[in-house]
């Protein structure tokens, strides 16, 4: 079942969609305070899509929109009675997908949800090929999966996996393990990126002890194979 949550405070009018989403196999929650649907976002992470009313109480929607996109690249729906069209510029420029003015007919509502929906599982599907099919990850959570395992890392390591594999099997030089991780000092020897990726090999080890997965390029870093 697709997930979605709403923040509208048009009550009758959430309950409508509710209810009409429902027979397409769309569950909706819905909530009239902005703050609250920005806790639930961050509580459950299984929400889909979220629909997101303008003219809300505490703060206005295009104020919402960044303070969503802070937390969360999940496609947003502007539903709005207002028809000012740098509501809708602004709204697509903050971070919006979509912009259905109301009044709307329910059915094209779940037809945008369709699509959007689809089009994000197809990006998804494809960058994860294009990384490499091996690995996973998953920013949220700062984690990475081998051979759908999680694997357990230490912040540094999972730094240099991760540069690893969206390289797509370039070569790392070992200074830019350096530069592109916060949890690396700056003033460590390159010496140092060595013990991490000796590291690394031997976790990746434990599930595939076949193959080294990581390939030193002599005088120069490392690559991902």
């Amino acid at each position: 079942m697709t997930k979605v949550l709403m923040i509208e405070d048009d009550l009758e009018l959430a309950q409508i969609i509710s209810d009409y989403l429902k027979s397409f196999d769309i569950e909706v929650t819905n909530t009239d305070s902005p703050y609250n649907g920005l806790s639930m976002l961050n509580v459950h992470k299984d929400y889909q899509l979220i629909i997101l009313d303008l003219t809300l109480p505490e703060i206005d929607g295009l104020e919402l929109i960044p303070k969503i996109r802070e937390k969360s690249n999940i496609p947003i729906i502007i539903s709005s009675a207002r028809d000012d069209i740098l509501d809708k510029v602004m709204g697509l420029e903050r971070g919006a997908d979509d912009y259905l003015p109301k009044p709307y007919n329910p059915r094209e509502l779940q037809a945008r949800i369709k699509t959007i929906l689809k089009r994000v599982e197809t990006k998804n599907e494809v960058k994860k090929v294009e990384i490499n099919s091996m690995f996973q990850i998953k920013e949220s959570d700062m984690q990475i999966l081998f051979k759908d395992v999680p694997l357990t890392l230490t912040l540094a390591e999972y730094d240099i996996l991760k540069l690893l594999i969206q390289r797509n099997h370039g070569v790392v030089a070992r200074e830019d393990f350096i530069y592109a991780s916060d949890n690396i000092e700056d003033d460590s020897s390159l010496k140092n990126i060595d013990v991490i990726i000796s590291r690394i090999r031997t976790k990746l080890a434990k599930i595939d002890e076949n193959n080294t997965h990581i390939k030193s390029v002599r005088g120069i870093g490392y690559q991902l194979i």
